[in-house]
């Protein structure tokens, strides 16, 4: 049996609360580059809390939406129990992996409408 260890802090300590975005389709760039931790877009709000994402030149409508199950965010502990007094090299420097759960996701932002373009109001001249 496998025992996986997962703290959650306590004692005062309120784990936070993220939230998601859930993108309906697929987010292409002209250069096939990694997106991770790149610069994606803005997201703002408006009055009546409706999310709002802006990518490059197109504009995404959404709704926040209560996740049916939460997720737990969780980081990855290593320790080591390294016991000097063995002589055998198997029981020394015994790597123990424990979980803290960091925050807890029960809202995603889901934008599954298409982008809408923006253009800007260019005045024609006659």
């Amino acid at each position: 049996m496998v025992q996986i260890i997962v703290s959650i802090p306590g004692d005062g300590k309120d784990v936070e609360e993220w939230g998601m975005l859930d993108l309906q389709g697929d987010l292409e760039t002209r250069h096939p580059v990694p997106l991770g931790g790149k610069f994606i877009g803005d997201l703002h709000f408006t009055q009546k809390d409706v999310p709002v994402l802006i990518i490059g030149h197109h504009i995404l409508y959404g709704k926040v939406v209560n996740m049916e199950k939460p997720f737990a965010v969780l980081v990855k502990n290593h320790r080591e129990q390294g016991d000097n007094s063995n002589i055998d090299d198997s029981n020394q420097n015994k790597k123990e992996t424990s979980y803290t759960v960091q925050a807890i996701i029960k809202k995603k932002l889901l934008f599954k409408s298409r982008p809408k373009p923006i253009i800007a109001n260019v005045p024609k001249k006659i």
